[in-house]
């Protein structure tokens, strides 16, 4: 399924995927335990959280997000993410990186989206480089988690995604598809056609992952309602609200790496093979596009 990384009326492109839990050594581990490799980031100036990532040779990254040490605990209890890293909610938010960041909040704000102003942050690297960017929410939901929040680098962007120089990863070529678990797909179709001024979009029934899909044109996403009450998908809404509840990653072009990962099961959607990791594993569900 090619699905473009470009969204195309707001000329937006995945900057990066949020995946948080309690523990960073212990997600990092999970993650190396699929033959995926990850690259400590440095701890974020908010006094809460730390970051490894998984960076890839289209520019997107994985950002693995949690505590600190030693967070600050009021610091740790504000952030806009504490529930996902506290139930180790893996997939929680994603990320578009735009050039003029003013311009698209007025662009959203004038489709009847609420955006937030733009807000510095930062983290210092290992190495000691300093990186610094703004973003801004995007809806009144959690950050990042039904639309992108927006990102745009002060410092050079190149730095902030792969800290020692090249991608992380050889045989994977980057994030493909953010599938998002919504209650009411119909509304939630509505919300990104309005947005982002999309056609109509394509749907189908997944049994073994246990949701309805509709595919927008033009856009990474795939948005993902349970067909029933035992769907894994009803109980992570239950838990966590709507938002993220898996990725799926491309492979390098030709598969030249020879880099062989192994997964454990597969699906079809809207004609393109998926196979997904073993989640009980790795504690997400990831999934690569064949």
């Amino acid at each position: 399924m090619a699905i473009p990384m470009r969204l195309g009326a707001a000329g937006l492109t995945i900057d990066h995927v949020t995946v948080a839990g309690k523990d960073l050594r212990q997600m990092r581990a999970a993650l190396d335990s699929i033959g995926i490799g990850s690259e400590y980031g440095g701890p974020h100036s908010n006094r809460a959280t730390e970051m490894a990532l998984t960076s890839f040779p289209d520019g997107s990254y994985i950002e693995l997000i949690a505590p600190q040490a030693k967070a600050d605990p009021q610091a740790l209890a504000a952030h806009y993410w504490a529930k996902y890293m506290n139930g180790g909610a893996g997939p929680t938010a994603w990320a578009a990186r735009t050039q003029d960041i003013a311009a698209e909040v007025r662009r959203l704000q004038s489709t009847g989206v609420e955006v937030r102003a733009p807000a510095r942050s930062g983290r210092t690297r290992p190495d000691g480089v300093r990186l610094e960017w703004e973003s801004a929410q995007v809806g009144d939901e959690p950050n990042g988690t039904f639309f992108p929040f927006l990102v745009h680098d002060f410092t050079p962007r190149e730095a902030r995604a792969f800290p020692t120089g090249p991608p992380t990863t050889k045989g994977l070529s980057g994030l493909k598809i953010i599938v998002i678990a919504v209650r009411d797909l119909n509304e939630s179709i509505a919300r990104y056609r309005a947005a982002y001024g999309l056609p109509a979009s394509e749907q189908q029934v997944d049994t073994k992952f246990g949701a309805r899909l509709a595919r927008l044109p033009g856009t990474p996403v795939v948005l993902a309602t349970p067909i029933g009450l035992h769907s894994w998908v009803a109980a992570r809404l239950a838990q966590f609200g709507e938002g993220p509840c898996a990725f799926v990653l491309g492979r390098s072009e030709g598969k030249k790496s020879g880099t062989k990962y192994r997964t454990a099961s597969r699906s079809t959607w809207f004609g393109s093979r998926i196979s997904w990791f073993d989640a009980a594993k790795l504690g997400w569900h990831l999934g690569l596009e064949d």
